[in-house]
């Protein structure tokens, strides 16, 4: 494995190999498994290579080392732009991504990579959304970024600017996968948008620099926002739409889907109503829906953290976070004995009940219940048990 950062040499190779005509993402994985690195593929000669499986055209391709121009033209550009290379081979390539059935060889990035391993849901939908699509995705992607998730979208126009704007506005962390490479703004008129992800976030791409934005780039683009996500949220959509290709490819992958139910007179709620009456996808009205969902260990580490007992970390550095939270379990049980399936209890009530207990000790607590799916919030600042 590469180490932590490519050196310049390797980060050559890399490009090189990224850059190779006519070789493609499933050529490239399929020879890297055979050769190991792209040192050992430049290294081997066209009758070497075409017994590793590659095409007589692919093998001269490699063999001649002509894409070692632009190779070298792309470590310039990322340099220029303070971007960086992140290989397969490379620890900080995210595990998720990793996965999928067709990983991106090497991904552009520009911002804090680190994101690209924390906890995520993807958020998207139609460039054209109604006015409910829009308020629809902004309170969601604010309240999930509140919670501890990382939102990720596609920077296009619509639903997936009101995702990152939502999320950046509350404090939160957002990821913007591109159809073009990360030194090219588009949509044209998001500039703002551009720096505000590239400073708080980061902005991803598997194209190289200075690649435009091609219509035909965007459903390749589409199984990294899944691939990165533990779940993907359809706000808004027709039947056939970007959206729904997304959907698709996070089943495929293996991630959760939910959808946000539309008006079933707008052709823009056939997407997200479809996946709901087929049982693709669950249905959500607020955030604690698609929490509820997520791996047990995941909510636990984002309660942890929303009660600052854990430090910012890493997907999978979670290993103290039960043993730092059992006096807020013990409170948690407390609260499980005292709250009913159908009488709603409000806060200022419950505070009176446990006598010696803060309210923030007492919001934490609640907050974990609803976390993990055992109590809801009404509002008024009510409380039920939901099981």
């Amino acid at each position: 494995m590469a180490a932590f950062v490519l050196t310049p040499e390797e980060t050559l190779h890399w490009l090189a190999l990224r850059m190779v005509p006519g070789l493609g993402t499933t050529g490239a994985l399929k020879t890297l498994q055979r050769l190991e690195s792209p040192q050992n593929i430049f290294r081997s000669s066209a009758s070497e290579l075409e017994a590793a499986g590659l095409s007589p055209a692919q093998a001269r391709n490699i063999a001649s080392g002509c894409s070692f121009e632009d190779a070298a033209d792309q470590q310039e550009r990322l340099r220029n732009a303070g971007a960086q290379l992140i290989s397969l081979h490379d620890r900080r390539y995210p595990q998720h991504l990793r996965e999928i059935f067709d990983p991106p060889l090497v991904l552009f990035a520009l911002g804090n990579v680190e994101l690209m391993k924390s906890h995520a849901i993807a958020i998207v939908g139609t460039r054209r959304p109604t006015p409910y699509g829009i308020a629809a995705a902004e309170r969601l992607s604010g309240d999930l970024a509140k919670s501890g998730l990382t939102i990720i979208s596609g920077m296009a126009r619509g639903i997936d600017t009101a995702a990152h704007q939502a999320a950046l506005h509350t404090g939160g962390k957002t990821i913007a996968v591109l159809g073009c490479g990360v030194d090219v703004l588009y949509p044209a008129n998001s500039r703002k948008l551009y720096d505000d992800i590239a400073r708080s976030g980061v902005l991803l791409s598997e194209f190289p620099m200075g690649a435009p934005a091609f219509p035909q780039n965007f459903p390749i683009r589409n199984r990294i926002v899944s691939g990165l996500a533990l779940g993907v949220l359809i706000v808004e959509g027709a039947q056939h739409s970007g959206s729904a290709i997304t959907a698709k490819l996070a089943m495929d992958q293996g991630r959760e889907v939910f959808a946000v139910p539309g008006n079933i007179t707008s052709k823009m709620s056939w997407g997200p109503n479809l996946l709901i009456k087929d049982g693709g996808a669950k249905l959500v009205q607020e955030w604690s829906d698609v929490t509820n969902e997520l791996p047990a260990a995941v909510r636990r580490e984002l309660v942890a953290r929303a009660q600052g007992i854990l430090p910012e970390m890493a997907s999978g550095e979670a290993a103290t976070v039960e043993a730092v939270e059992e006096p807020l379990k013990k409170l948690g049980r407390k609260l499980l004995n005292r709250l009913q399936v159908d009488v709603p209890q409000q806060l200022d009530a419950l505070l009176e009940t446990f006598e010696g207990v803060s309210s923030s000790e007492l919001i934490s607590a609640l907050f974990d219940l609803e976390m993990t799916g055992l109590v809801r919030q009404l509002p008024g600042k009510n409380f039920v048990k939901v099981w």
